[in-house]
């Protein structure tokens, strides 16, 4: 029974439903699916073996925890905050369209900044809070947590759409060996040039949402003049 092999997508499917870890999931899901379609557990260590060290690269991002570590230690929140306080005209969507471009470059580069613990929730969601409350002042509760679900998204949009701009990146990789696998000729090269242009579109896009959010922010608080008399009175 042919059908039988597909059992690992079963396999996937309730692990992720039940919230299992997912690397021992997906590990189990390729077992099994090895041992049904007749390759033995010596081949399938061998070719788990193979693929991870044709993917070597992505496990580049170990480099970056003492980076965090030092983020932490020596309280760069804190100090990017007061330099965002200190910027005029800087608004939170303007803000995050800047970080959309930095996320876009740094996919480009496979320069890997480690998502929403490690980097958005320390220290671009703060960032985007001071930014929109030196302009607008105090904020309500609903549009701080608007604040932190856009933080979020652009992260995801800048991960999302630009992962494959790198050449050896690894998601170029398996769809260039997947690709090669079913016979067709294609190169990383190819890929890479069809990924550029849906970031771009999508680096236009997210800049556009964000003008669209600032101005509701504008309409709803207006603009800061009293910020210095404030602080003081503080």
């Amino acid at each position: 029974m042919e059908i039988i092999k597909l059992i690992g997508i079963l396999i996937i499917i309730v692990g992720f439903l039940l919230k299992f870890d997912t690397i021992a999931v997906v590990l189990i899901a390729a077992l099994v699916t090895a041992l049904v379609s007749g390759i033995s557990f010596t081949d399938f260590l061998a070719l788990l073996g193979d693929a991870f060290v044709s993917n070597r690269l992505v496990t580049l991002f170990l480099l970056t925890l003492p980076m965090i570590g030092l983020i932490e230690r020596f309280g760069l929140r804190q100090q990017s905050v007061r330099l965002i306080e200190k910027m005029k005209g800087l608004t939170p969507g303007r803000f995050l369209s800047i970080y959309m471009v930095i996320r876009e470059l740094a996919g480009v580069f496979s320069i890997r900044v480690q998502g929403h613990t490690q980097f958005i929730r320390p220290l671009v969601e703060p960032m985007t809070q001071a930014a929109a409350e030196a302009k607008y002042g105090e904020l309500d509760e609903e549009d701080i947590e608007r604040l932190k679900a856009r933080s979020a998204a652009t992260e995801n949009y800048g991960n999302f759409f630009a992962q494959n701009t790198f050449i050896a990146a690894a998601g170029v990789l398996l769809i260039a060996g997947t690709l090669k696998s079913l016979g067709y000729d294609v190169s990383e090269v190819a890929i890479v040039q069809a990924s550029i242009p849906i970031a771009l579109i999508a680096l236009v896009m997210v800049a556009g949402s964000n003008i669209l959010f600032d101005r509701k922010l504008q309409r709803k608080y207006g603009k800061k003049t009293n910020l210095p008399a404030q602080k003081e009175e503080k």
